[in-house]
C-alpha cells in the first residue's frame, strides 16, 4: 500500500505541471457548447491549418456532430474551394514546410488526446519574444519550439521576466504590450474556444461514448444482483 501512495504521489505533477515545471492554467472544456467548438473550428481553419492538418476529422462530421447545415460549415468554417467530405487537410507541402521550419508540422488531429487540453491553453498562451530564435519567439512550455507565434496580433507581444536559480534562467511571468487586437479576456476565450474543438477532435464520440457508458453500468448493476440471486439459488443445498 505504501508504494502505491508513493507512485500515485510521483505521478501527481504529471497533471499539473508541464515538461520544465511550468504549472498549467486550466481551460473550461464543454463538448456540449457546439457554438464554441464551431467557433474552434473557425480559428483552426485561420490560424493553425496553413500548417497543421487534422486529417481524422471531416467538414462533414463537424456539420454533423454540430447539428449545423453543411452549407454554414463550407461558408463560415471551411477553407475556400473545400467540400463537405473533404479532411481538413493542410494546403502547405512537406517540401515547403522542411525548408522553412526544419521539420514537417505535426498532424494535431490526436493532439488534445496526447498533451490534454491544459497543456494546449497554456501552450497557445505562452509565447514570449525571444530574439535569439530563428522565428523570433519561445514556449513557456515548450522551449526551443520550432512555432512562430502566430496568435501575436491577437494577443500582442509578450516577453518573459527571466531570473537566475541555480544556475538556470526561470520564467517568473509573463507581460504582453497590450496592444493586440483583442483584450485579455477575449483573447483568453478564443483559445478555449479553440481548444475546446481540438479535444472534440480528439475524440469526436465522447459525449455518446458517455452516455452509452451510464446504460451499461445500469446493466452491469442489474447482472451483478441477478447474478448474486442466482448464486443463492444454485448453493442453498449445498449448505
Amino acid at each position: 500500500m505504501k508504494k502505491i501512495i508513493q507512485t500515485l504521489l510521483l505521478l501527481l505533477p504529471l497533471s499539473s505541471f508541464a515538461s520544465g515545471g511550468v504549472a498549467l492554467q486550466s481551460v473550461d472544456i464543454d463538448l456540449e457548447d457546439f457554438a464554441s467548438i464551431q467557433k474552434g473550428a473557425k480559428h483552426y481553419v485561420n490560424y493553425c491549418l496553413g500548417c497543421h492538418s487534422a486529417k481524422y476529422m471531416r467538414y462533414k462530421r463537424i456539420a454533423m456532430d454540430l447539428e449545423i447545415d453543411e452549407d454554414i460549415v463550407l461558408a463560415e468554417i471551411a477553407p475556400e474551394g473545400a467540400n463537405i467530405y473533404d479532411p481538413m487537410l493542410t494546403a502547405m507541402n512537406e517540401h515547403d514546410s522542411k525548408k522553412w521550419f526544419g521539420v514537417n508540422p505535426p498532424d494535431l488531429s490526436l493532439i488534445a488526446r496526447v498533451r490534454g487540453g491544459d497543456w494546449l491553453y497554456t501552450y497557445l498562451k505562452g509565447f514570449y519574444s525571444d530574439p535569439s530564435k530563428p522565428l523570433g519567439s519561445n514556449n513557456t512550455v515548450f522551449k526551443d519550439v520550432g512555432m512562430p507565434n502566430v496568435l501575436w496580433q491577437l494577443q500582442g507581444i509578450q516577453t518573459a521576466k527571466i531570473v537566475t536559480v541555480r544556475g538556470e534562467d526561470v520564467i517568473t511571468h509573463l507581460k504582453t504590450d497590450g496592444k493586440g487586437t483583442l483584450s485579455r479576456k477575449e483573447f483568453d476565450q478564443m483559445v478555449t474556444e479553440l481548444v475546446n474543438f481540438l479535444v472534440y477532435v480528439g475524440e469526436p464520440v465522447q459525449l455518446e461514448r458517455q452516455r452509452l457508458g451510464k446504460y451499461v453500468l445500469f446493466f452491469l448493476l442489474i447482472f451483478t444482483v441477478i447474478a448474486y440471486l442466482l448464486k443463492k439459488e444454485y448453493w442453498k443445498d449445498i449448505h
